[in-house]
């Protein structure tokens, strides 16, 4: 199987990425859920056919890495197993939905969950590979800050709503409409003229003029965003987070152990349903203010083949230093797989050094080239602009 990293597409299950540590599978869990038993069956086929690393990704993933030519086919029939594949790699990359964690029994998230899966596996769109849907249909909105192109909301009042990312309001729908008008959503994406440009976002399209169709203009303002969450216990389990979205095979067994399901988030967080106290494991992030959390940190070098340096240990390093309400993002080159966005510092690693941006992302302009890494983490005032 050819796996070559290519910039702008995303790993999957069935088409991996060559990293520096082997290929990257990519396993999407359905309805953003796994059961205790795919738990353990994860842990040991990440032990058994990859170096026993796990990544937890912002597309509320779990990445087994450091698998071998010959070891993906056995991963793939292991995965089949536990009813984690899809079938075929089409449907896979069209599966690309976030589903909000605080869901309750007998509500609609699972079921829109289920819909939408089903309709995407049937749809045969040909949508962008980073193009993803998101259900975050609270009372209050918690994936708001999260990278999607639809998402299925609610109003003030309850009441459902689709709304095309990047537009301020939504439409209103039935519940048996959330579906077909997401789905019609995503066909207008592509009619007319979404992915030219090399834009492939809702959001791009709208924001260079596109006009919805008054069948999908909506009128409805989503309700509130809710604020960020952080590891503790909720209703729903015990929130706890993964130190630079990265975990060892034993750590994910220590989940199943527990017996109960996993519900995965886009924060590099896991929620574990049901449980009313702390889990425990190297690497797990328990304190709700926890320096950890204010860094972001791809992979970093050895484990990718692209970086240009240890991103974990840096960011390892400066966690302390960062202030409260900041946020750091090391990436060990210019692609920022790892996050997307803004934050108050981003370093990129480059041969020449680390180039450091202040209120940008990766794509910016940096205000700093060349810098050292023992001299960053000697002197963190660079990062605020005391140099």
């Amino acid at each position: 199987m050819s796996a070559a990293s290519v910039k702008g597409w995303c790993p999957g299950a069935l088409r991996p990425m060559l990293s520096g540590d082997g290929l990257v599978v990519r396993v999407r869990p359905f309805g953003g859920r796994l059961e205790a038993s795919q738990i353990t069956g994860l842990a040991e086929l990440a032990e058994q056919h990859g170096n026993g690393l796990i990544d937890v990704t912002s597309r509320a993933n779990l990445q087994i890495r450091g698998v071998s030519e010959q070891s993906h086919r056995p991963l793939l029939d292991g995965l089949a197993r536990l009813q984690l594949l899809d079938p075929d790699a089409d449907v896979e990359a069209r599966r690309n939905i976030l589903v909000m964690p605080f869901w309750n029994g007998g509500d609609e998230t699972q079921s829109l969950a289920a819909g939408l899966e089903e309709a995407l596996a049937d749809s045969g769109l040909a949508l962008p590979t980073k193009f993803g849907f998101a259900i975050d249909d609270g009372r209050s909105r918690v994936l708001a800050g999260n990278s999607a192109d639809i998402r299925i909301e609610r109003d003030r009042s309850g009441r459902l709503l689709v709304r095309a990312d990047g537009a301020t309001l939504g439409r209103s729908v039935a519940r048996g409409e959330a579906v077909s008008t997401a789905l019609a959503l995503a066909s207008w994406f592509l009619v007319s003229g979404g992915v030219r440009g090399g834009r492939g976002r809702m959001a791009a399209h709208i924001a260079a003029g596109a006009v919805l169709p008054a069948s999908l203009r909506g009128e409805t303002e989503p309700a509130p965003v809710m604020a960020a969450s952080r590891p503790g216990q909720y209703p729903q389990g015990a929130m706890v987070g993964v130190a630079f979205g990265q975990m060892l095979h034993t750590t994910l067994h220590q989940f199943a152990g527990c017996g109960h399901a996993l519900r995965m988030t886009p924060w590099r967080m896991v929620l574990s349903e049901g449980k009313r106290e702390m889990p425990s494991g190297a690497g797990l992030i328990t304190e709700p203010f926890d320096p950890a959390l204010r860094v972001i940190a791809c992979s970093g070098a050895p484990r990718c083949r692209e970086a240009h340096a240890d991103t974990r240990a840096l960011a390892a390093a400066l966690a302390p230093r960062i202030a409260a309400d900041a946020r750091l993002h090391v990436s060990g080159c210019g692609k920022g797989c790892a996050h997307s966005g803004t934050a108050a510092v981003t370093l990129v690693a480059t041969r020449a050094g680390f180039d450091l941006v202040r209120d940008g992302s990766t794509r910016d302009e940096p205000a700093l080239r060349g810098l050292n890494g023992a001299d960053i983490v000697s002197d963190p005032s660079i990062l605020v602009g005391g140099h």
